[in-house]
Formats: C-alpha cells, structure tokens, sequence
C-alpha cells in the first residue's frame, strides 16, 4: 500500500491508498486518512512512532504493509526527519516532489524551484481530474491560487496570507479582540463582536476568493475552479465561484506522482 504524506506550515496529512486499477476520483482507493500538527522538533523515531499508531487504527503495520511512501514537503526539517523514518525503518527511498522528480506537468514559473511541492502536487491532481485551464484555491496557511493550463502547464498563480494567520495577527494587534470559533455567521451584518469577525472571516475571505478567481477568468477566458484546504468546507459555500472541493486533491496528486515515478 502507498502512504502519501502532506506536510505543511501548520498541519500534516496523511492517506493511505491500496493499489486500484481506476482511479476515478480524489478518494479512489483510499483506505484510511489522518490529520495530525506538524512538529518541526519530532526526531525520525517520533514519526515513525506516530505514523505506526496510526496505521494499526486501520488493522496494519508500518513495515508489512507499507511499499511505497510519496511526500510533498513545505517544512524542510520535517522533510528530513520523514525521510530518516523511510530508510530506516521500511528501507527504501521516497518518492518526494522536488527537482528532478517526474510528475508530468510543465513548470512555467519564472524558476521552477521556487514553486511549493504541494501546489505542484494540488495541480497535477486537479489536472487529472478536470483538465485544464483550472485553478486550485488551497485553503491553508496561506491561501493558494494555483493555475493550470488548458495543456496541463503550471502556469502560475497568487499567494494571499491564511484565515487563520490573519486573524491570529489581528487578535494579536487589537488587545480588545479575542479568538473566535470559525462558523459562518447568522447574517453578514454581525450583531456581537463574535458574529462580526465571524462575518469577516467567513465572507471577507469568499470576496477575496471570488474576486480572484474573476481576474483569472478574465486572463484565461474562462475555467474550472476546484477548493482543497482544512477550510476549504466552510468558505466554499459562501463563494459564488468554486464548482468542486475536493478535500484529498494534495494526497491524489501526491498518488499521481509516485506511479509515474516507478
């Protein structure tokens, strides 16, 4: 089975994939998934620690049933320490997303090196599943817009600061302000200080998106928008521009990938 890792700034996600002759969808195949925090000071004995606690919630173990291991990283030490995991404990290389590795989509950025492994992971998914041109919204600690060509070319995109880093750096500037569950609100005009950072937070962040993606329509003439992210459910509905969410979009990229790597 293939264990497809996604680590990013804030949380990591794993999946676990059994082989499947179709793949069909983002979730074709998929066993069983986790979300866990990332930890950049978690030693490579910790990880695999963790990860085998994990798989033996589903009845399997690290070093029988895993054979493969496919990783997009946006935490280097992490990387690292998942990597040590790997070789020594399974005893094989990962497949990871970075220069030299095959994944089958042009990279049109100005330097291809700079451009995350989860957005290369979020687009070869999407590409997959709905062609092109296409833009992926990855809602995480950042807000990714990640653009895709009618050709399957990475052709660019736009990174906007996170919901949650925004409003973390909001309460930590207005003494009078304090952290707030992240529900969508009652109405859009916010009776209590609660519902209106709720307001802003949730339909803010929906103009921000909506507004957006109109500007890439207007230089593509037109596409598909796909929503991936921890917060991808709870902004989507409130746009009026994303048609899909697809909460595996990273781990099918990441699947992706790895087969072509073999």
């Amino acid at each position: 089975m293939l264990l497809a890792i996604d680590i990013g700034n804030t949380q990591t996600v794993l999946g676990l994939y059994e082989p499947t002759s179709s793949v069909s969808s983002a979730d074709a195949g998929l066993v069983d998934y986790w979300r866990i925090g990332t930890d950049q000071d978690r030693t490579s004995d910790e990880h695999a620690v963790l990860v085998r606690n994990l798989l033996r919630q589903s009845g399997r173990d690290l070093e029988g049933t895993i054979k493969g291991v496919a990783v997009c990283a946006g935490v280097p030490r992490v990387l690292a320490s998942l990597r040590d995991m790997v070789n020594r404990y399974v005893d094989f290389d990962p497949v990871v997303i970075e220069p030299g590795v095959k994944t089958g989509m042009p990279i049109l950025y100005d330097n291809p090196k700079e451009v995350g492994a989860d957005r290369i992971a979020n687009a070869v998914g999407a590409y997959d599943l709905y062609g092109g041109p296409t833009v992926v919204v990855d809602f995480g600690t950042g807000n990714n817009f990640d653009v895709i060509s009618e050709n399957g070319e990475f052709v660019g995109g736009a990174i906007a600061p996170g919901i949650e880093v925004s409003l973390d750096a909001l309460f930590g500037r207005a003494s009078a302000l304090r952290a707030v569950e992240l529900v969508e609100p009652p109405s859009v005009i916010g009776k209590s200080t609660v519902e209106s950072l709720q307001s802003g937070a949730v339909y803010g962040f929906a103009g921000q998106i909506d507004g957006m993606v109109e500007r890439f329509r207007a230089e593509l003439g037109g596409c598909t928008v796909v929503a991936t992210g921890g917060l991808a459910h709870l902004i989507s509905p409130s746009t009026s521009t994303i048609e899909h969410v697809e909460p595996f979009l990273t781990l099918h990229g990441l699947r992706l990938v790895y087969e072509r790597n073999q």
